[in-house]
């Protein structure tokens, strides 16, 4: 065990850290140059499209050290973004150390800080490194400062590379060896291992990625699920290389995977701990905490044939994706789906396109809102996330809504714009300081509604992607909340309806409506497309009809012939519009979600 080293590597997003990852893999020669590939690690199509990492991956690197020892290094590449830091937690929670990768042009930023108490709540020895000193922007010993000052760490320890010129990988090898604690258990007492993540192999089921505490596994064990007391028999285990490598067998301090032929996708829980049946544990582990889903939206299939396989699907990405949550849930409009929670936008947009490229279904996605807290006047409580279950407006007493306090960081020039984008939100208790001289870190409590609309994307666009933003749930505060129905064609579509603050409701009720009669196709009736509070019209668009000309062959004669057609034409579009329905296609519906300000 003195030559294991669990290691991963936290940062904020973009500061390098899958290219890191690859860095050390052709260091430690896992994979020829000819069959390299950028971001090695990042498996899925959608992370190599939008250039960010979604999963957390394992690797193990074989290295040999200076003085001639062998070393085995488990590295865990995690991802940056707000929306996933629940895989990183769970991440961490397989390691004894932490690489904390900071930009040497960018410094210290919000989600840096983020990760860094993440890691200390889970005791991990961290070294920071610095990358990208070979940005011509870099400042690498002013961040080093930084790095001191704001996050309390010892600046003797400082690594500086660049990971994509590979230079100072092989001293970060001999630092991470030489600082980093190896890992504690006994190899002879039961077995305990903490299931850290599992995906589902459509040849060998589930498999499991843990971590083993205590104890030993090897094929042929039979191996007990400490949640549900369910027995399987161990059929392969082994470390991830770059491809699955069979080992005779896994023993305490080692991070690898368990094969146990489990066909059942629910019996595996990401947190659950696993002993043997022969010699059990004592106790399970402590797991991890409870994720606290922020988003919730519904999903419907296009197909209703397809409610069974998007139920098969859903299950398999909660293996693999534990801050999933997922009911049944039924609209007038769009049948059967089910009503999901996300830890925030990104998460909803990676949900809705693993969905559609992995299994092949095409989706329908409702307006995402909150949870809302509702007091009506009996004294009872209720807890609504989805319009559909809106109390009746006359016996509520009072709605509180969830606050966030977000933490932005800007450069200096783009405080101005900030401050009305949060002024515009809602935003209340706003305070600010230096860290930097250019650069300011501005908190402040605004409401979670507000944030998951386009939040994201307006200060993207107005610090011209150098905003950086991180939130924390705050509490629950008092709100007058409305219930903003669209009507189309005087009938109402469910799956449109948003719970929004009363003063935004005539804009978002208008956006909805201009969206709408973008997307929807004319017909031979005119359509109205009305937003409504309750029974008040409060926004209202109309879609022309197509007009069929009647008179054409009408070539000179008395005007009333020409008239005695258009009053026919007339009535038979009223007669119509009373029969009419009107297909809403699936691009309205996404059309509603999209910012109002491009």
């Amino acid at each position: 065990m003195d030559t294991i080293r669990n290691f991963s590597i936290i940062a904020h997003i973009d500061h390098g850290k899958s290219t890191l990852a690859d860095r050390m893999i052709q260091y430690c020669n896992l994979v020829s140059d000819r069959e390299f590939k950028d971001q090695i690690l990042d498996n899925m199509e959608i992370e190599r499209e939008r250039g960010i990492t979604i999963k957390s991956q394992t690797i193990c690197l074989p290295y040999t050290a200076k003085d001639g020892r062998e070393y085995m290094l488990n590295l865990v590449d995690t991802p940056g973004h707000v929306d996933f830091s629940y895989e990183v937690s769970r991440a961490l929670s397989s390691c004894e150390g932490a690489l904390l990768l900071v930009d040497a042009a960018q410094g210290v930023e919000a989600q840096t800080l983020a990760n860094l108490y993440l890691a200390m709540e889970n005791n991990l020895e961290i070294i920071p490194v610095i990358n990208k000193i070979d940005l011509p922007s870099a400042e690498p010993d002013k961040v080093a400062l930084q790095i001191e000052e704001d996050l309390g760490l010892d600046s003797n320890l400082v690594q500086f590379c660049s990971a994509k010129m590979g230079t100072g990988i092989p001293q970060l090898f001999e630092t991470i060896v030489k600082h980093l604690p190896p890992p504690k258990g006994d190899p002879q007492a039961p077995l305990q291992a903490l299931i850290f993540d599992a995906n589902y192999d459509p040849f060998r089921g589930t498999l499991i990625s843990v971590r083993i505490i205590n104890g030993s596994v090897k094929a042929g064990d039979t191996i007990r699920f400490m949640a549900n007391d369910r027995e399987y028999k161990v059929d392969e285990v082994g470390f991830f290389k770059l491809h699955r490598e069979p080992q005779k067998q896994l023993s305490a301090g080692q991070v690898g995977y368990i094969l146990a032929g489990i066909k059942t996708i629910q019996d595996t829980r990401p947190g659950d701990t696993i002993t043997q049946k022969e010699c059990p544990a004592a106790s399970p582990l402590p797991g991890f905490r409870e994720v606290q889903q922020v988003v919730f939206s519904s999903i419907y299939p296009i197909d209703t044939d397809d409610y069974e396989d998007l139920a098969t699907a859903l299950e398999k990405l909660k293996l693999n994706d534990a801050s999933l949550t997922f009911e049944r849930d039924s609209s007038a409009a769009l049948g059967f789906g089910f009503r999901c929670g996300f830890l925030g936008l990104l998460h909803l947009e990676v949900i809705q396109e693993r969905l559609e490229r992995e299994f092949d279904i095409s989706l329908i996605l409702t307006v995402p809102s909150v949870q809302y807290i509702f007091h009506l006047a009996n004294g009872t409580v209720k807890h609504v996330d989805n319009p559909a279950h809106f109390p009746d407006p006359t016996h509520i007493e009072r709605v509180e809504e969830p606050y966030i306090k977000a933490t932005i960081l800007i450069p200096e020039r783009y405080m101005g714009a900030v401050m009305t984008l949060l002024m515009e939100r809602r935003g209340v208790n706003t305070s600010f300081h230096y860290p930097t001289p250019g650069r300011i870190e501005l908190q402040c409590e605004l409401p979670l509604a507000e944030a998951i609309f386009d939040f994201y994307d307006r200060l993207k666009s107005i610090t011209q992607g150098y905003g950086s933003f991180n939130y924390d749930m705050l509490d629950y505060r008092k709100s007058d909340l409305v219930k903003l129905d669209i009507l189309v064609n005087g009938e109402v579509v469910d799956a449109l309806s948003q719970l929004v603050h009363r003063n935004n409701a005539r804009a978002r009720g208008l956006h909805a409506c201009e969206m709408l009669k973008e997307e929807i196709p004319r017909q031979m009736f005119k359509i109205a497309i009305q937003a409504a509070i309750g029974g008040t019209i409060i926004a209202r668009t109309t879609i022309s009809p197509l007009r069929k000309d009647v008179l054409a062959k009408c070539y000179g004669g008395d005007i009333t012939r020409k008239r005695k057609l258009l009053e026919k034409q007339k009535a038979g579009k009223k007669r119509m519009k009373t029969v009419g329905n009107v297909d809403i296609p699936q691009t309205a519906f996404l059309a509603v979600l999209k910012s109002e300000q491009k």
